[in-house]
C-alpha cells in the first residue's frame, strides 16, 4: 500500500495545480483519476484570464485561439455590448489537452499519477485509506477535486445542498464559410434560453456551441440549441457531439471540509453564478486548500479551519452577491434591459475587469442596481 501526504480525487484543472503546487512544497502527493488519461471533459472550454493568470507556468501550448474582448447579445432587443482589453479576456482550450498539460507539469514536480483508478470507497482513521479498483492508498489529507458528480464528497457524508442547473454543450463541425463568420467573436446569447443564455466560442476549426439556465427548471435544452444554430445563421451542421452536464451555481450549505477531506471546485459548488463559469474558482480553491495544507504544516483539522476561515472571508461573499445578482439578471428582463441601454457600457466592462481578474463583485452590488432602477424610474 503506497502512502502519501495528500491524495488528489480528480485530475482537472483543480486537483492538477493543487497537486503541483504541493509538490513544489515538498509534500508527497498521489493524483487519482478513473479515466485513462488522456480523457475528454465536458466542458465549453472558455478559460476567463482571471484563471489563466493563476497558474505558475504557461499555457499558450494548448490555447486554441485567444480573444481580447467578449460580446454580450440580448434576445429581442437591438443592443450588443462589447469592450477590449490588452490581455487574453478568454482562451479557448480543449479540456483533454489542458487538463493533461497540467497534470504533466505536476508530474515533473514528483506528482505521482494513478490513471484508471475509481475511488470505491474511504476508511477513516488517524491515516485515512482510499479503497480504489487498482488498489489501496494512504494519504493523511483528501482533497476532492472530483467535480459535480463528486463520489468523494458523498463516499465522506456530504448531502447534496448546492443549487445544480442543467446544460447542454456541443462540439460542432459547420462549413468553412461559417466558421470563417463565427470564428471572429466569443457571444453570449442572453434570454436566447428562459433564465439563461447561449454561447458560442470558437476553437481551432469548430465551435463550441451551448445553452445553459440559471434556474434549476425542467427544460427541452435541445429544441433551444436548435432554435440558437437558426440564429446563428448556421445552416449546415457537417457533424456534432452533444454532452449534458450540470453546472454547481451555489455552494454547499453543510461546510467544505471534515475527516481530512477538503471540497474543492464544482465538487464544493464554487462556480460563478452569473456565468456558470467554474474553472477559475476551481483554481482558486485547490490554491487555498494548498496554502492552508502548507501553514498548518500537514495538520489536517488545522488546515480545515484555516480553509474554511478563507473561504468565508473571500470566495463565499463573492459567490453570494452572484447569487442574488443572478437571480435579478434573468428573471428582471425588463428593467435589466433597460439599465442596460442606460448603462451597458459599463456594465459589460466592469465583468471583463471580472474575468481578467481586475476586481470581483462587490458586495454592495444588489444595493447599487435598486439604487439606479429608483433613478431612473
Amino acid at each position: 500500500m503506497s502512502d502519501f501526504d495528500v491524495a488528489i480525487i480528480g485530475s482537472g484543472p483543480a486537483g492538477a495545480s493543487a497537486a503541483y503546487q504541493l509538490a513544489e512544497q515538498g509534500v508527497s502527493t498521489v493524483l487519482i483519476e478513473k479515466e485513462l488519461l488522456p480523457r475528454y471533459k465536458t466542458c465549453g472550454g472558455g478559460f476567463v484570464y482571471r484563471g489563466r493568470r493563476r497558474l505558475p507556468f504557461d499555457i499558450s501550448d494548448v490555447v486554441e485561439r485567444e480573444f481580447m474582448q467578449i460580446s454580450l447579445y440580448f434576445e429581442d432587443e437591438s443592443m450588443m455590448l462589447t469592450t477590449k482589453r490588452d490581455v487574453p479576456v478568454i482562451s479557448m482550450v480543449m479540456r483533454d489537452d489542458f487538463d493533461n498539460f497540467i497534470i504533466k507539469k505536476a508530474q515533473e514536480k514528483g506528482v505521482v499519477v494513478k490513471d484508471g483508478h475509481k475511488l470505491t470507497g474511504i476508511t477513516f482513521g488517524d491515516i485515512p485509506v482510499l479503497h480504489t479498483n487498482q488498489g489501496d492508498i494512504k494519504a493523511k489529507m483528501i482533497i476532492a477535486a472530483d467535480g459535480v458528480l463528486s463520489p468523494t464528497a458523498k463516499i465522506a457524508g456530504w448531502k447534496e445542498t448546492r443549487t445544480l442547473i442543467p446544460a447542454l454543450e456541443y462540439e460542432v463541425e459547420v462549413s468553412p464559410e461559417d466558421f470563417e463568420r463565427l470564428s471572429k467573436e466569443v457571444r453570449f446569447d442572453v434570454d436566447t434560453i428562459p433564465y439563461g443564455y447561449a454561447w458560442s466560442f470558437p476553437k481551432k476549426n469548430h465551435l463550441s456551441l451551448g445553452v445553459a439556465s440559471a434556474r434549476k427548471v425542467r427544460i427541452d435544452l435541445k429544441a433551444h440549441y436548435r432554435k440558437y444554430l437558426d440564429k446563428l445563421g448556421i445552416e449546415k451542421v457537417i457533424s456534432e457531439k452533444a454532452h449534458g452536464f450540470q453546472i454547481p451555481v451555489a455552494p454547499r450549505t453543510d461546510g467544505f471540509y471534515r475527516n481530512g477531506v477538503f471540497l474543492t471546485g464544482d465538487a464544493a459548488g464554487f462556480a460563478d453564478p452569473i456565468t456558470a463559469e467554474g474553472i477559475s474558482n476551481a483554481l482558486l480553491s485547490g490554491e487555498m486548500v494548498v496554502e492552508a495544507i502548507v501553514k498548518a504544516n500537514l495538520a489536517p483539522d488545522i488546515a480545515g479551519e484555516l480553509y474554511e476561515n478563507r473561504l468565508k472571508a473571500e470566495l463565499l461573499p463573492e459567490i453570494q452577491t452572484g447569487i442574488s445578482v443572478s437571480k435579478w439578471f434573468y428573471s428582471q428582463r425588463k428593467i435589466r434591459n433597460f439599465l442596460m441601454k442606460r448603462y451597458g457600457d459599463y456594465f459589460i466592462s466592469a465583468m471583463t475587469d471580472v474575468f481578467i481578474g481586475e476586481r470581483s463583485y462587490p458586495r454592495d452590488l444588489m444595493k447599487s442596481l435598486k439604487k439606479k432602477v429608483r433613478e431612473l424610474v
